[in-house]
């Protein structure tokens, strides 16, 4: 009778849960935490010899332990025009929390080929985050895409765990982007 009454006390004056309730918290927040999404598959590397926004090419494997967006896009299309502004502000938030976003540029068109039409792009665009050129569709290819824009989440151990085709599910992404970077390496 003693203890229920200290720790509905404790409750009452402090909004702490009894002894028992905090042994489970701590027991809890000790635990891996990860994400309820599917594992998809180890991500291919890329590949990409050409990155714009960075000082040398990005490597998954030198990227283990962080998140990484990967965005197939191209700089005219204007549904990966309309997912810009997502990813910048994704960037914003959440690079210094382990988010490294990567906008591999995939033409459809010889006039997205041209490497200073794309810094013009992403100039206009304020791409601050890392673009590789994927002029020979080799990243394209080894992720199997078909269509502009996609994403793809890559978790800290370097598997894919979320992919979306198109614009939209905005919230539904950023989500995701939060329960990845939860997750323990």
């Amino acid at each position: 009778m003693r203890r229920y009454f200290f720790g509905l006390l404790a409750f009452i004056l402090f909004g702490c849960a009894p002894q028992s309730n905090l042994q489970q918290q701590a027991e809890e927040l000790s635990m891996p935490k990860t994400a309820s999404l599917p594992d998809l598959g180890p991500a291919p590397e890329l590949t990409n010899d050409i990155w714009l926004n960075v000082s040398s090419p990005l490597r998954l494997a030198d990227l283990q332990g962080k998140v990484v967006l990967l965005e197939m896009w191209t700089f005219g299309c204007i549904n990966c025009q309309n997912v810009i502004p997502s990813l910048k502000e994704w960037h914003s938030k959440y690079a210094d929390q382990g988010l490294v976003i990567i906008g591999n540029h995939y033409p459809e068109f010889s006039y997205e080929r041209d490497i200073e039409n794309v810094k013009n792009a992403i100039a206009k665009f304020g791409i601050e985050y890392a673009v590789a050129q994927d002029n020979d569709g080799a990243t394209w290819r080894a992720y199997k895409n078909q269509y502009w824009p996609t994403l793809y989440l890559i978790d800290k151990q370097g598997h894919i765990r979320y992919v979306h085709v198109g614009e939209g599910r905005y919230a539904e992404t950023e989500e995701n982007i939060k329960a990845l970077l939860l997750e323990t390496y």
